[in-house]
């Protein structure tokens, strides 16, 4: 009988926690320039948005890009604004906050689920050993 533990508990549970920092990272990302009206480019910040992969097999998950969220940018009125467009608009990144601290709520749920399952298995194999001795 041969037992194939390539992708066991602990390395799932590790690869979603690992998978839910990058995503964490990327967050704090378009928390932080969410008011940055010139991302270098003459454009505003575009919103970035973390896209994760799994293999056909229950295998753990892993970050397999980060793309840009093409949807339009908010247009706001500021004619004092330098970036201000002749009628006195100012385009200002895609995101939005209550938007992402949701998302950081379930990145941060997700990445607390990942560990309570270490945490457990760790105790079944606790267990186990003081069961056997």
């Amino acid at each position: 009988m041969e037992i194939n533990n390539t992708f066991g508990p602990i390395d799932i549970a590790i690869s979603g926690m690992r998978a839910q920092s990058k995503n964490i990272e990327v967050i704090h990302s378009n928390v932080a320039n969410a008011r940055t009206a010139n991302a270098g480019n003459g454009q505003p910040y575009r919103r970035l948005e973390a896209i994760f992969k799994t293999d056909d097999e229950i295998s753990g998950v892993t970050l397999e890009k980060i793309v840009k969220d093409m949807s339009d940018f908010q247009k706001i009125s500021d004619p004092g604004n330098p970036y201000a467009d002749e009628d006195g608009y100012v385009l200002m990144p895609n995101v939005k906050l209550p938007t992402e601290l949701i998302n950081l709520t379930i990145a941060t749920r997700t990445y607390q689920a990942n560990a309570a399952s270490l945490k457990r298995y760790q105790q079944m194999v606790e267990t186990t050993l003081e069961l056997l001795r």
